[in-house]
């Protein structure tokens, strides 16, 4: 009787859940410890940021093709599962590299399926979730849950068995990323089922909805946010290090942050639907300019431990409220093209944040974070003149 009862219990939300909760293992290792252990092998913190930005910059090349193809797509689901198993079999490569070309070789094909399959994998759920009445956030929190895991679990490690155990970690979990994605459920909506976007007046043309000042002047002003963000991942543990920081202390330094971003993530539905998106996103940006000039001054653990807390805020906060206002004003038809639109925004001003955050930790070291608070308040213009030209409807989020 279990027998026949247990499959039941699987439900899409559950194996959607499982597979998030894998999808950021990987990356949670690597922003602990990827800069150290570059540094370790003699590469500057120039080409570090090289490292992390050129996977990025193939990335935004390649979101619009891969989101277009994959809502053009029996399923969704068929791009997610390609992209994670190529993700899993690109990084054994890393085995065979100690110098910088080679690792950035590696790194970049290594980190190209993933990054490209995650603004469909995004839209994916939402519409899933939306259709059958449950909360994209929780499944969405248990990935950070699986990142903030391996950010501490990452520090013991190099600990207990030094920094040769990096490379391996990492291709393990990205192998397990691609079993796990084998049993994902499919996402779209059944022939003749209305969709959200049958419920509301929406563009169905991706540029129809992007020529529109007031929708595309959020999304660049948190991509702006989300930039600086990329900054603490590819440099935050080195610089930690280089202030005394011990390492034991650095992986939970950072799962913290990630705590904090999944309880966001977990509460999101109490009070998401309460407030317009465009208002948490601009939230997101002004607390995320206090973080980064309080980080400019190298405060002491105490401090860093608070700092780490606004993830919440300065990260979960704004990405959800994007996600949303995106679902809200596409039709299914473009959904993956239209997040992926959002992410190629994100990693080009990912590229333009680590490129140029290589060169300024070498000349101001962390005071380059002083940049960062700049940068995002930039963000923040952008989300208030979006406000400005267009005023949420009292129906808050469902509207914008």
């Amino acid at each position: 009787m279990s027998l026949a009862v247990a499959p039941a219990r699987l439900t899409p939300e559950l194996r959607t859940t499982a597979f998030y909760f894998t999808y950021f293992m990987g990356p949670g290792a690597a922003v602990m410890f990827l800069p150290i252990w570059l540094s370790e092998k003699g590469i500057s913190t120039e080409q570090i940021g090289l490292i992390n930005a050129v996977p990025v910059f193939v990335i935004l090349a390649l979101n619009l093709v891969v989101g277009r193809l994959a809502d053009q797509a029996k399923d969704w689901r068929q791009v997610i599962v390609i992209g994670a198993v190529i993700a899993g079999i690109v990084p054994i490569g890393l085995f065979f590299v100690n110098e910088f070309w080679g690792i950035l070789l590696f790194w970049t094909l290594a980190s190209l399926p993933g990054g490209a399959i995650g603004p469909v994998l995004d839209a994916a759920i939402m519409r899933m979730t939306r259709r059958n009445g449950t909360d994209f956030g929780t499944i969405r929190a248990w990935g950070t849950v699986g990142y903030m895991l391996f950010n501490a679990l990452t520090g013991f490690l190099v600990v207990w068995f030094g920094s040769d155990i990096f490379v391996p970690l990492f291709v393990g979990l990205a192998l397990l990323r691609a079993a796990v994605s084998l049993q994902l459920p499919a996402f779209r909506a059944p022939a003749g089922l209305p969709t959200v976007a049958a419920a509301q007046p929406v563009a169905g043309k991706l540029r129809e909805i992007i020529t529109k000042p007031w929708f595309i002047l959020p999304l660049i002003g948190f991509s702006i946010v989300f930039g600086t963000h990329i900054v603490l991942n590819a440099f935050g543990s080195l610089l930690w290090k280089e202030q005394g920081v011990p390492e034991s202390i650095i992986g939970p330094l950072i799962a913290l942050g990630a705590a904090a971003e999944a309880g966001m993530m977990f509460v999101w539905k109490r009070f998401g639907g309460t407030i317009s998106a465009r208002k948490l996103i601009l939230v997101s940006a002004l607390v995320s300019v206090l973080r980064w000039i309080a980080m400019a001054f190298s405060p002491p653990v105490a401090i860093l431990v608070l700092l780490q807390l606004t993830h919440g805020v300065t990260f979960a906060l704004g990405y959800l409220g994007c996600v949303h206002f995106i679902a809200n004003w596409t039709s299914e038809d473009i959904a993956a093209e239209t997040q992926s639109l959002f992410n190629v925004l994100q990693q080009v001003m990912s590229v333009i944040a680590l490129v140029g955050f290589g060169w300024l930790i070498g000349l101001f070291g962390p005071h380059a974070y002083l940049f960062a608070a700049l940068a995002a308040a930039l963000g923040a213009l952008c989300i208030w003149l979006s406000l400005r030209m267009m005023q949420p409807k009292p129906d808050a989020i469902v509207t914008g």
